[in-house]
């Protein structure tokens, strides 16, 4: 029994040293699983608060970088190589166009056309009662046979005498007065007749005949008025005649287009009144000079009108087919900005940069205006550039953009008003 106690007694001493030590490793883990738990934790709160808001930040950042770049529209451009159609007003005139006035004093005995008539040359249009006249030239008459009568006696006397003086009977001094008087009666008698003829000439025109072929525009007078020569006023004139069988057009050409203007070249002439029509007319002179006033070139197309269907005094437009110059381009005049450093574009440079480049223009044709330098073919230019666009921007052409089309589309033709392009209304940068 003893040795048994004792063994239980080194057992249990041996058994003591390892009693406190279990404990502690548990609190250990404990304290390790908690702050593992903790990390966890904060690891959870970073992941699910922090991150998205660091990646918002960056989305926010990175979208307001792309928005700060303009997307732009742009065309391509082209060169322009057909011939330009330029429309100037025209003024349109009859071929020969005259007042008729009276060449005698009277009154209206009667007239035969009235306006709107169609007559012939040699057509008599009016008659004019002219009693003084008529008493002028019966006394004119009357004198006439006076004269005759008066160098029948002057005749005999001076015969009457060259014979006389043969025989010495009359002095050679009579003879030459009688030989003078009859010289004198002759030139009385020629005096006497051409007062007649002067006479019968008005008298002639009691009678107004047409001058030419044509149209009767205006009739100033009726049956009774007083009709007095001359055309010292417009109350004179009796009628107004034109011939319109072919219409002379006249065109100021401005100073830029005139070195096309040739005699020879077609031209088409549009008027309101025929929508659709043209008319086709032949340039036949040119004044050769410019007009100082207006800087324009004054010509004449004549435009045959068998019909009658275009009346003169209308107003025209005239359609002149004018080469191109070479190398321009047709641009909208929306692309144009209006800055101190003169009129440019802006073009974009390895497809992301905005270049600005100063041009001239040519032709104005209203929503488009011709480039004649600054650009070249292929360059790609902004339509409606921001107002704050410079030099070396980044812009992002739009894709959908026009590829040229545009800038060489409906201005085949110029229609002249003024020769400065107009500024746009939005997207032109000032």
């Amino acid at each position: 029994m003893r040795i048994e106690e004792q063994d239980l007694r080194e057992a249990a001493v041996e058994a003591e040293p390892s009693g406190p030590e279990e404990p502690r490793r548990g609190g250990r883990a404990r304290v390790m699983l908690i702050v593992l738990a903790a990390a966890a934790a904060v690891a959870a709160v970073v992941t699910a608060g922090i991150l998205p808001r660091v990646r918002a930040r960056d989305a926010v950042r990175a979208e307001t970088n792309d928005l700060a770049v303009p997307s732009v529209s742009v065309v391509h451009m082209q060169a322009n190589s057909q011939p330009q159609e330029v429309v100037l007003p025209a003024n349109i005139q009859p071929y020969i166009s005259a007042p008729i006035f009276a060449r005698t004093n009277g009154y209206l005995k009667k007239w035969y056309f009235d306006i709107g008539a169609h007559v012939k040359k040699g057509d008599l249009l009016a008659e004019i009662e002219t009693p003084e006249v008529d008493a002028q030239l019966r006394q004119a008459t009357a004198d006439v046979a006076t004269a005759e009568s008066n160098l029948h006696l002057a005749e005999i006397t001076a015969a009457r005498y060259q014979e006389l003086l043969k025989s010495d009977s009359v002095s050679k001094q009579d003879t030459d007065n009688a030989t003078s008087d009859l010289a004198a009666k002759q030139t009385i008698l020629k005096s006497a007749q051409e007062n007649v003829r002067r006479l019968e000439e008005l008298v002639s025109f009691e009678k107004v005949y047409a001058p030419f072929d044509g149209v009767i525009t205006a009739r100033n007078t009726d049956v009774g008025n007083l009709i007095n020569s001359g055309a010292g006023s417009s109350t004179a004139q009796l009628f107004q005649m034109s011939a319109i069988d072919t219409l002379r057009v006249y065109v100021s050409v401005p100073q830029i287009y005139s070195p096309a203007a040739r005699v020879g070249m077609s031209v088409d002439l549009t008027l309101p009144q025929f929508p659709g029509r043209r008319f086709t007319g032949r340039l036949v002179r040119t004044a050769d000079a410019i007009d100082p006033a207006s800087r324009t070139l004054l010509v004449e197309i004549d435009v045959k009108n068998p019909t009658g269907e275009l009346l003169p005094g209308a107003y025209a437009e005239a359609h002149f087919k004018l080469p191109s110059a070479g190398q321009v381009y047709l641009l909208p005049v929306t692309a144009l900005i209006f800055r101190s450093a003169g009129l440019q574009v802006a073009t974009v440079n390895d497809g992301v940069h905005a270049s600005l480049k100063r041009i001239q223009l040519g032709r104005d044709y209203g929503n488009q205006v011709e480039v004649i330098s600054g650009i070249s073919s292929g360059d790609t230019v902004i339509v409606n550039p921001p107002d704050s666009l410079v030099d070396g921007e980044e812009v992002r052409p739009d894709a959908q953009s026009d590829d040229g089309s545009q800038a060489a589309g409906p201005a085949g033709h110029e229609r002249q008003g003024g020769n400065s392009a107009q500024q746009p209304g939005s997207g032109g940068a000032r």
